[in-house]
């Protein structure tokens, strides 16, 4: 394949000690909800505004933040100065990446169990975002865990369909950043969460392998391994570390570089902490450990925003405490509350969170 080197380049960049995602694809609806929280009427040039404080911000920036995933609107959006987003993120060597998938849709004769939809002309759209500037992409598959669920059909379908989106991805030179989230929600224990991930990942490798993915020009973007929200023992960062660990060993081939977890609801603090006690855990790692967080990076910078033009630079420093806290996190260097925030300890969990 033309891309295998450039594809193994960029994983292994976007990965690099102490560096991860910022995940800025929030969808036009979901990013109005954000905008509400605040006052903010959610309208394109808001949006603009938004995005821009975050992709200006001080030069620590790209000391912790290797990549940006991008939703389509972002992608053709500039900055105030005309300078496109994807390039302005290059120019300070940060890696445009993007959200490829149009959402989910039932599956039918389940419980209430999806799968995700998007990939007609995937890989057209892929090379247009390429030509964009744009070197990675992220799918993304929800499964939650109930009595009946996750059924094997929605397993199945959903490492399928994965499979399918990142040899996609491949033939237009974009790295496929692959997610089968399995939802927060629900009062189920951590070892009942272990062993749905374990099934989980068990199945989308196996799908990878027989549509002949190249695994090193490829990301995982997978839960942490916790207890449910609703759970009444809640798991300590040790043990999420160790489960968490114990099933990316049984599941995820080492030719794999790296795993960008996604905060899932958790706080800023929470998704730090829980980073942290995962790469200080003494065990057999092989891929880079890292960070792929939307909320868990962007709540305390909204919060200090608020719409307003004069609070910019303090957005952009309560962004950056949170990138700084995640970057220390993946080396397994972050001390719990040493960088507070302003809504560090607030929960970002949203029930059946719809992107």
């Amino acid at each position: 394949m033309a891309f295998f080197d450039e594809l193994k380049a960029t994983a292994a960049a976007i990965v690099a000690p102490g560096k991860g995602i910022l995940a800025a694809d929030e969808s036009t609806g979901t990013m109005g909800k954000r905008l509400q929280s605040i006052g903010v009427e959610n309208n394109e040039e808001n949006r603009r505004q938004y995005r821009q404080l975050l992709f200006t911000s001080g030069d620590d920036m790209p000391k912790f933040i290797s990549g940006v995933i991008l939703f389509d609107e972002t992608v053709y959006q500039k900055t105030d100065d005309g300078v496109a987003f994807p390039d302005l993120l290059i120019s300070r060597g940060i890696i445009p990446g993007i959200k490829v998938d149009t959402g989910v849709v039932d599956l039918q004769g389940t419980e209430g169990e999806t799968t995700t939809q998007g990939l007609d002309n995937l890989t057209k759209r892929c090379q247009k975002y390429y030509a964009a500037g744009c070197r990675f992409a992220k799918w993304r598959c929800v499964l939650k865990i109930g009595q009946n669920t996750p059924s094997p059909l929605a397993i199945l379908e959903n490492a399928n369909v994965l499979a399918r989106y990142a040899t996609c991805c491949q033939q237009a030179g974009l790295v496929p950043i692959v997610e089968p989230e399995i939802l927060p929600d629900g009062d189920h224990t951590i070892e009942k969460c272990q062993l749905v991930t374990e099934k989980v990942l068990a199945a989308v490798y196996k799908a990878l392998n027989d549509h002949n993915v190249y695994l090193e020009g490829t990301l995982l973007k997978p839960n942490m391994v916790t207890s449910g929200q609703s759970c009444p023992t809640k798991a300590t960062p040790e043990q999420v570390a160790l489960a968490t660990v114990t099933a990316l060993q049984r599941t995820v081939p080492p030719a794999m570089p790296g795993v960008v977890f996604l905060s899932g609801g958790q706080s800023e603090e929470e998704a730090s902490v829980n980073l942290n006690a995962i790469n200080k855990l003494d065990a057999k790692k092989p891929w880079g450990l890292t960070f792929s967080y939307g909320r868990a990076l962007q709540a305390s910078a909204l919060k200090a925003w608020s719409g307003k033009k004069e609070n910019i630079p303090a957005g952009q420093a309560e962004f950056l405490k949170r990138a700084k806290a995640n970057g220390l996190a993946c080396v397994g260097q972050y001390t719990a509350g040493s960088i507070p925030s302003l809504a560090s300890v607030s929960s970002n969990y949203v029930a059946a969170h719809k992107y």
